[in-house]
């Protein structure tokens, strides 16, 4: 792709942007897709198609979305207003208006905080920056029903569980929890920066032309590559590749949980998981660094591992090994 067009302005359609947003509408709950160049971008597009579609059908009044505390939506400044995070939000205020945070997996919470000015619940189906945090089961498929009863919309923020991370492409097709509007990114690319937001028509039809675009959104090389990583997840069964390592990885950890006592809890869906730890993490992180294993921390004491999707048995075993030999150090 990149030998025969890098860039066309999105004033026009191009053939490998057309065909990404087939393939998305196919494998999805949508009927459109806008493209943008990040997650924090495709949360931006959201809020405001969100904000576009409630003075239609809510009243002029009504803006407020119900966003969850610990929630990570992006860097941007309305992306960062809607995140349940207040040490990433230090030193950034005065916040955009419209965010009303409510305790996460906490379905009553969430049917209380609705107010006459909701519009809207945006979350993410599995926090990861807030710790690897899992819902119950029946949270989802919960603020489902909520949304279409009090006739508001969900919007989920796919953006680190999406792309098969958690077993299935979406992490909403768990539990059949099918949201209004969702937003993706990371994975999508394959490693090239692309992040798109998909909606149902109903809504989607409120962002008319002109009302919202992207320079770069879409553009052909980076369709191009995303398109390839959807071949060969679907090609080369790496869902349930996904599904068979995580139950490995799951098992290798909670084997090494019953062993050190720096381990609290392991959890986690598909290839994203999380250990949380007594003490902090970072120590750990940097020890595991210097001998060759990658991970990351959220939450302040949780190791964040999501390892490729076409992860081994074997770099698992190696990857658990590691983690062993640190804890040890730790404990001792």
């Amino acid at each position: 792709q990149a030998g025969r067009l890098l860039h066309v302005s999105n004033l026009y359609f191009n053939e490998p942007q057309l065909r990404l947003a087939e393939q998305l509408v196919r494998d999805s709950f949508a009927d459109q897709v806008f493209f943008c160049n990040s997650g924090a971008e495709a949360n931006e597009a959201a809020i405001k198609l969100a904000r576009k579609w409630a003075k239609r059908h809510r009243g002029e009044s009504s803006h407020e979305i119900l966003v969850t505390e610990g929630s990570f939506h992006g860097r941007t400044m309305a992306a960062l207003s809607a995140t349940g995070q207040p040490k990433l939000q230090k030193g950034f205020e005065p916040l955009l208006p419209g965010f009303r945070h409510v305790p996460y997996d906490d379905l009553e919470a969430m049917t209380a905080a609705i107010g006459p000015e909701t519009i809207a619940i945006l979350v993410e189906p599995l926090q990861g920056e807030g710790g690897v945090r899992v819902p119950h089961p029946g949270y989802l498929p919960g603020l489902r029903r909520l949304c279409t009863e009090r006739n508001i919309l969900l919007i989920l923020d796919e953006v680190q569980t999406g792309i098969g991370r958690t077993g299935r492409l979406f992490a909403y097709e768990h539990e059949g929890a099918a949201p209004d509007i969702m937003t993706l990114a990371k994975g999508l690319g394959g490693g090239l920066p692309i992040g798109a937001m998909l909606a149902t028509r109903r809504v989607a039809d409120e962002f008319t032309p002109g009302s919202h675009a992207s320079t770069f959104g879409g553009n052909p090389l980076v369709c191009a590559a995303a398109l390839a990583t959807l071949e060969v997840i679907h090609q080369e069964g790496l869902l349930p590749l996904c599904h068979e390592m995580g139950d490995y990885l799951m098992g290798k950890l909670s084997v090494l949980r019953s062993r050190r006592s720096a381990i609290i809890d392991v959890r986690g869906k598909g290839l994203l998981v999380g250990i949380e730890l007594l003490t902090a993490g970072r120590p750990v992180m940097e020890a595991c660094q210097a001998e060759g294993l990658l991970l990351n921390v959220t939450a302040e004491r949780v190791l964040r591992l999501v390892p490729p999707l076409i992860v081994t048995r074997h770099e698992i075993d190696e990857a658990v090994a590691i983690i062993d030999r640190v804890l040890s150090v730790v404990e001792s």
